[in-house]
């Protein structure tokens, strides 16, 4: 089909143009934008050097207590308010929707790893909601969150809000790469 030329405007576009009459066009906002776009990790992206990675994650009573925050020994209260207010810039995502257990926990454990080896601070780890009969908390949830209070790089973890994927995700605070200090900004 092809459009005419000289089509009569609709009366959709003139009263869209009498609605946009004398408005003033808002001034440029005071945003910063990231230099690099989010890193995004699947499987698909992923070589998983497994046998590379010391795994000395434990599945312990992973499934017990699903905690929802952590902060680590001798890190500020602050600090986890303000990874709950979300005061950092999400520089790093994970995905484990869809993956056992085993390969789940390689994956967590690349991807940390990584992330403090490229200085990564702020990360976000989707493990979905997994929700069990019986009204049961997801494997997957609880095992990751258990990994990831084991792991010595991680300073804090909390729930993500519900705009950012809620008690299906967890925003991951982690020490600076290269550094021994917990100083946090």
């Amino acid at each position: 089909m092809k459009k005419k030329k000289d089509a009569p405007v609709s009366i959709n576009d003139e009263l869209f143009q009498q609605a946009l009459d004398g408005v003033i066009p808002l001034k440029p906002s005071n945003r910063i934008f990231l230099a690099q776009p989010l890193r995004r990790v699947s499987s698909r992206d992923t070589v998983v050097s497994a046998h590379l990675i010391e795994d000395t994650l434990s599945d312990n009573n992973a499934e017990d207590d699903v905690p929802t925050e952590f902060l680590r020994s001798g890190i500020s209260r602050m600090t986890l308010r303000k990874l709950r207010r979300g005061r950092w810039a999400i520089q790093g995502t994970l995905d484990l929707h869809g993956f056992h257990s085993d390969a789940a926990r390689k994956l967590l454990l690349e991807f940390l790893r990584d992330a403090v080896q490229h200085g990564l601070r702020f990360v976000c780890v989707i493990h979905g909601k997994g929700w069990q009969a019986g009204g049961k908390e997801g494997v997957l949830k609880s095992r990751v969150r258990h990994w990831l209070s084991q792991y010595s790089e991680v300073l804090a973890f909390c729930e993500a809000p519900l705009n950012a994927g809620g008690s299906g995700a967890v925003w991951v605070l982690l020490k600076a790469g290269g550094h021994s200090s917990y100083i946090v900004e």
